[in-house]
């Protein structure tokens, strides 16, 4: 299953901007005037040297100690390893500083499944003149002893507990504390899951590791048990009901391109193997009913195909 790394991590940082702070840079969180925070629009630089496009993740708007700033957060996803970080890193903030002039902190999240060692600090110079150290702030998940952070009543932390350091014996008590965090936190029902859907797209038990779960949750009070079994069954159902719509949605879909198939093939013989291609991977109802209202006016084989090619290509899908 492919991951959206870059939405999952934007989308739990932008809902808990002030929770992620607080809990990982609580200096920081301490001079910021969280009443005045703005998401700006994603900044993208291109690197003449190279040719290549670089963004930055997240960019905040806020207050440091009454002075207008920027807070610069960049998330390193866990599938790219790039050499000389903390250079593209200086970059990325000197591109920012040209353009804003104003204070910046800099933050770069490293999601990788394994331990490294990433330098915080980007320097040159000669022997004789230290001319630029720079800084930024950098979080290591996999170096976080995650057992840390299980007491904190703090949202971001909860769900970062799936890419903490933890030994492949620990993922059941992971996912244990994790519930546990859960049921003090007291969110709303879309808060919850999607801290939820973030946690299980790192950390998913198997069916065996699940069982043991049950077994574990059988051993803490049992109010707390409890309410960790209403939330869990709220998302199972949900799931349930969901799969049941992509279910009755995807035969619709086949249904749909049955009658094409079936159409063509009793109205002009046998089609080229190539459109049944082309219908077969169509995925929008809504491509296959613009094609069914008018294939039926094609008079040839030709004709249905610029239909059918013309209805894809046309950007609905």
């Amino acid at each position: 299953m492919n991951i959206d790394h870059d939405r999952l991590f934007k989308e739990l940082i932008e809902t808990f901007f002030a929770e992620f702070m607080q809990a990982f840079f609580p200096r920081a969180y301490e001079a910021i005037d969280f009443t005045h925070v703005r998401f700006l629009q994603q900044e993208v630089f291109t690197d003449v040297t190279v040719g290549e496009k670089h963004e930055v993740d997240i960019l905040v708007e806020t207050r440091l100690k009454g002075e207008e700033g920027l807070i610069m957060v960049h998330i390193e996803p866990q599938s790219y390893v790039q050499k000389e970080f903390n250079e593209r890193m200086f970059i990325y903030f000197s591109r920012l500083y040209e353009q804003h002039r104003c204070k910046i902190l800099p933050i770069a999240i490293f999601t990788y499944d394994q331990v490294r060692d990433e330098p915080d600090t980007f320097t040159t110079g000669f022997t004789f003149l230290d001319v630029l150290r720079f800084r930024f702030y950098k979080l290591e998940l996999k170096k976080l002893p995650w057992r840390e952070y299980i007491h904190s009543n703090n949202p971001v932390a909860a769900a970062l507990l799936s890419k903490m350091g933890f030994k492949d014996e620990e993922r059941v008590q992971v996912k244990l504390e994790f519930l546990r965090m859960l049921t003090r936190l007291k969110l709303d029902p879309a808060r919850m899951e999607m801290l939820a859907g973030f946690f299980e797209s790192y950390l998913k038990l198997s069916q065996e590791e699940e069982e043991r779960l049950n077994c574990e949750l059988g051993r803490i009070d049992k109010k707390e048990a409890e309410t960790i079994m209403q939330i869990t069954t709220s998302w199972h159902e949900k799931g349930r009901m969901e799969g049941r719509m992509e279910g009755r949605m995807e035969g619709r879909m086949e249904a749909k391109k049955e009658t094409i198939l079936k159409y063509l093939s009793r109205r002009f013989g046998d089609q080229p193997a190539d459109l049944e291609e082309k219908v077969q991977k169509i995925s929008d109802l809504q491509i296959l009913d613009r094609i069914l209202d008018e294939l039926f006016t094609a008079d040839t084989i030709e004709e249905a195909r610029a239909v059918i090619v013309g209805k894809i290509a046309g950007g609905l899908q």
